[in-house]
């Protein structure tokens, strides 16, 4: 079979990484189209993947900026796909949707987000794509009949422990010795990012001098530019290397949606500083079920520094968290096999996951033995 993949962000990209390398195994062919964001093409690089950047240069973050840019895709995406001939899309953005229904190819929406956050893009998609696939606690509002749920996140895809190990000699090889944590800074450019609060510069030295008084030595990771006064702090490392490195850390402190999840798949404490908090129903699942992240609004800085200090206070938080970590690994499917069936036995309106539970559960049984 041969499948198209379109990705608009690096975490769409490492939910289905190992799906596509053991589509590759199996003999499927695989084509890979992306747009310029973050580190993603050099992720796919490093992964020993092919992609064509069909739009190499960053958009504007504005309304009319994100239009445009999906009619641009559309035209140049259109011949790509009218050569490669696939039997399936897949892809997080309208544009596979739009080209799919017109090309008569069947398409497959991945996300995690519910309705209401990303409403623009739903009424742009939703009424396009065949079938939206999303952890079953995702509302797709209407949209029911087309909806693919499974009892997991996406982030299980690439972190899941069946795919993903720690390595624990990567953090000795940059130099980062003892406890440490990772301050996570986006650039909110994404189309539910608009008019949302990023952490500020008063607040992240406060932050930071907080971590440092507890011998935590932060180090930042961001999007955009930092201040040349947050300079020092700045951590320099293989992007591939980025989860082994959050595996190992103490905490994160983000104002990414995206990275306070795969915290939480990591059994790592994260703090989310959005105003987006309880409105994610993923987020609001993994805080309020599992207790693995914790969600303040830009107005509760306060808020924050108080759960930062209290979980700080905690000579045990690393296990406490490893052990919740344990107990939501115990209620989730390997989603990564999940993928593939589904994909190769595309077309599938609903899809029961009782089996990969059932595998699931017999492969990692270890985690029945701890809890929270």
């Amino acid at each position: 079979m041969k499948f198209a993949f379109y990705f608009g962000h690096p975490a769409q990209f490492l939910f289905v990484r190992e799906t596509i390398k053991q589509l590759h195994d199996r003999g499927h062919q695989t084509l890979l189209l992306i747009k310029k964001k973050d580190v993603l093409e050099k992720l796919i690089e490093e992964s020993g993947m092919e992609c064509i950047n069909i739009l190499p240069e960053e958009r504007k973050n504005t309304r009319i900026a994100t239009i445009q840019s999906l009619l641009k895709r559309n035209r140049i995406m259109f011949p790509i796909l009218k050569k490669f001939n696939p039997d399936l899309l897949v892809s997080s953005d309208a544009s596979f949707a739009h080209l799919g229904k017109i090309m008569r190819i069947p398409r497959i929406t991945i996300l995690e987000d519910d309705y209401e956050v990303i409403k623009p893009l739903a009424r742009l998609t939703y009424p396009f794509t065949s079938s939206i696939l999303c952890p079953n606690v995702c509302d797709v509002g209407k949209w029911t009949e087309k909806k693919i749920g499974y009892d997991g996140f996406m982030k299980l895809g690439y972190l899941h422990p069946n795919v993903f190990t720690p390595d624990k000699e990567i953090p000795d090889e940059y130099g980062m010795k003892g406890d440490y944590a990772i301050i996570r800074l986006s650039q909110l450019a994404a189309y539910h990012d608009v008019d949302l609060q990023g952490i500020s510069a008063d607040f992240l030295q406060k932050l930071i001098d907080k971590l440092e008084a507890a011998d935590i030595r932060p180090y930042i990771t961001s999007e955009g530019d930092l201040p040349e006064q947050f300079e020092a702090y700045k951590l320099k490392i293989h992007v591939l290397d980025m989860h082994h490195i959050l595996a190992q850390s103490s905490l994160l402190i983000s104002d990414s949606q995206s990275m306070s999840v795969e915290a939480a798949m990591l059994g790592v404490p994260s703090l989310r500083y959005s105003d987006l908090s309880g409105k994610i129903s993923v987020l609001e699942e993994l805080e309020q079920s599992y207790k693995l992240t914790f969600g303040f609004r830009s107005d509760n800085q306060l808020g924050l520094v108080n759960k930062l200090d209290l979980i700080l206070s905690k000579d045990d938080f690393k296990r406490e968290f490893q052990n919740r970590r344990n107990v939501m690994l115990r209620d989730k499917i390997d989603v990564t096999s999940f993928l593939m069936d589904v994909f190769v036995n595309y077309p599938i309106k609903k899809h029961n996951d009782d089996a990969y539970r059932a595998s699931h559960e017999t492969n990692n049984s270890i985690f029945q033995e701890k809890r929270a």
